[in-house]
């Protein structure tokens, strides 16, 4: 071997250590595995399912239970009407490990360990807000905690160490530990993920007798509004099944929303009518200001939307050149329109770099359709 052959690098130190048992080989567990194994931490798979446990096993995500392993924590990664079931099973066969568990709902399971009286000191709820519409260990990917928030739910019992152990295994992952507590959280969720699920449902929903003239307007607007549309039936009945009063609080409060900008649509004349429906643009742009954007931050940015041709190497040459312009690329959506023989790349950057991502794109021979500004 010579000298310039590169040599790999030693998995760095992790706040993580021992043995991590992780039970449910599915989307979540399995990416915990593999973003694990790659940081050199011993992880093995327990999943009620063969099948779906040596798939997982096969593409790297741990290996399989070896006689009498002695995790340090354990992971509950299993659908969430046998959340409690599992997580009460973990702790009274390995009383010295801490679990948690990593369901999208943290107060039924809760509840129901509670009324069991199972003995919940070492057990710390939490969620990493992170996932994709397909499921099952051959979509499971190291890096979708990156950067994702991590709620965990502690509570005035819960030991320091503990706390540590499972906040060291959201940074381990790259993700940013949040405490909240399980009725806030739940709440939370509600708001940002199940409602928002529902409505991209009924949305999509309304596509299956459209006219097929009708779909084939459709432009990447709809398409962002209603990505979510493809998840799993049965493992939202679940999810909602634990959640439902929150979800209902946000799901009534959004129909009187609807219900007054139909009025106002039915009779746009009257007095306060356009008023209304202004009202009801201009609080939708008060709250996506609200979100965070990039690192978590606050921050606004500006999108330049270039002209790109459906050739190999366009985008690569798009990002070479906006390195050389010394303009960052904050966030990328890439659109494609039927049948044209280009697509449309919307950029955000920061306002300062707007004029000078534009005049130099121009310079160098690309179109421009817009900007924010526009």
């Amino acid at each position: 071997m010579t000298d310039s052959v590169a040599k790999a690098s030693p998995p760095r130190a992790t706040r993580v250590h021992g043995t991590v048992r992780i039970v449910g080989a599915g989307l979540l567990g399995s990416s915990i595995g593999h973003a694990l194994r790659a940081l050199g931490v011993d992880v093995v798979l327990h999943d009620a399912s063969p099948s779906q446990l040596r798939l997982a096993i096969d593409y790297g995500a741990g290996r399989a239970v070896q006689g009498d392993d002695s995790p340090s924590l354990i992971v509950v990664a299993v659908p969430p009407d046998v959340t409690a079931d599992v997580i009460q099973e973990e702790l009274e066969r390995f009383p010295g490990a801490v679990v948690t568990d990593v369901a999208s709902v943290k107060l039924e399971p809760l509840r129901t360990l509670q009324e069991r009286g199972v003995d919940l000191t070492h057990y710390i709820g939490s969620h990493p807000l992170a996932g994709r519409e397909r499921g099952g260990a051959i979509a499971a990917r190291a890096d979708i905690f990156v950067g994702r928030p991590w709620v965990v739910c502690r509570d005035a019992g819960t030991p320091a160490s503990d706390l540590a152990l499972v906040e060291g295994l959201a940074l381990d992952l790259g993700a940013m530990p949040l405490e909240m507590s399980p009725e806030e959280h739940d709440r939370s969720v509600a708001l940002v993920s199940h409602v928002p699920q529902l409505v991209a449902s009924l949305l999509a929903g309304r596509f299956v007798d459209a006219p097929d003239g009708s779909l084939r307007l459709a432009g990447q607007g709809v398409r962002d509004t209603t990505r979510i549309a493809a998840s799993a039936p049965e493992l939202w009945v679940q999810i909602l099944d634990a959640n439902a009063a929150p979800v209902v609080d946000v799901l009534d409060a959004l129909a009187a929303d609807l219900t007054s900008v139909a009025d106002a649509l039915r009779t746009p004349d009257a007095p306060g009518a356009r008023r209304a429906i202004a009202d009801t643009i201009r609080r939708g742009n008060e709250g996506v200001e609200r979100l965070p954007g990039k690192h978590g931050q606050n921050r606004r940015f500006e999108q330049v939307v270039v002209m790109v041709d459906d050739r190999p190497g366009q985008l690569g040459r798009l990002f070479g050149e906006l390195g050389e312009l010394d303009v960052n690329v904050e966030d990328l959506r890439l659109e494609h329109s039927p049948g044209a023989q280009f697509g449309l790349a919307e950029i955000s950057v920061v306002p300062s770099a707007v004029r000078r991502a534009v005049e130099g794109l121009e310079a160098r021979g690309w179109k421009i359709a817009s900007t924010t500004n526009d």
